[in-house]
């Protein structure tokens, strides 16, 4: 995989400033981004987030699911910590895209849950890869990290990178009654863990 720095920038935001890296993956086409507070690249691990796309949670709102609030909580929680990072990775719906994701919705309208929604439109459960992540955290020199996550595929990923994760903090929030079969299929069918 060939995945290039681009450029930085500054990115105020309600919960502070944070510095907007750019990658681009030449395999894939697709744009990445990491959000980064405070002095990354020092030898302390870092807390981090990885957060893959959800249009619909992250800007439009949905209480279908976790991810608005997990976005939100992540980055007040790096600033709040004054030094942390976030990678944003493009991967819409586990990785079926936009307008798959919303066909999946439209099977959940009819009862299904996410996993027998992907399955259905011929999809796995889950197709998010995090390969992108090495050269990204390479490029910011960090190679420890405190993961912000409850999904346990995340931290095998880094790990299977090289990326040590030293510690696992969970990041409930966002429960509501819209999502509360979608956090139970997570935590039955995907193996999150939620305490």
């Amino acid at each position: 995989m060939t995945v290039s720095f681009v450029a930085a920038s500054q990115l105020p935001t309600p919960f502070g400033i944070f510095t907007l890296h750019g990658f681009a993956d030449e395999h894939t086409g697709k744009e990445h981004v990491a959000l980064s507070m405070g002095d990354i690249s020092s030898e302390k691990p870092v807390l981090m987030r990885v957060h893959s796309e959800c249009l619909t949670g992250d800007a439009l709102f949905s209480l279908r699911c976790d991810c608005g609030a997990q976005l939100q909580t992540a980055l007040q929680t790096i600033a709040e910590n004054g030094r942390g990072l976030l990678l944003y990775l493009r991967q819409e719906g586990r990785g079926i895209g936009l307008l798959n994701k919303i066909k999946a919705y439209e099977l959940q309208d009819g009862g299904a849950d996410t996993v027998e929604a992907n399955e259905r439109l011929g999809f796995a459960a889950d197709l998010r890869k995090y390969d992108m992540c090495k050269a990204m955290l390479s490029h910011l020199g960090v190679s420890q990290v405190r993961l912000l996550t409850n999904n346990p595929r995340k931290v095998q990923a880094l790990e299977q990178q090289g990326v040590e994760v030293v510690e696992r903090i969970p990041l409930q929030t966002g429960q509501n009654p819209h999502n509360e079969r979608y956090l139970a299929v997570k935590a039955g069918k995907l193996g999150h863990l939620f305490p």
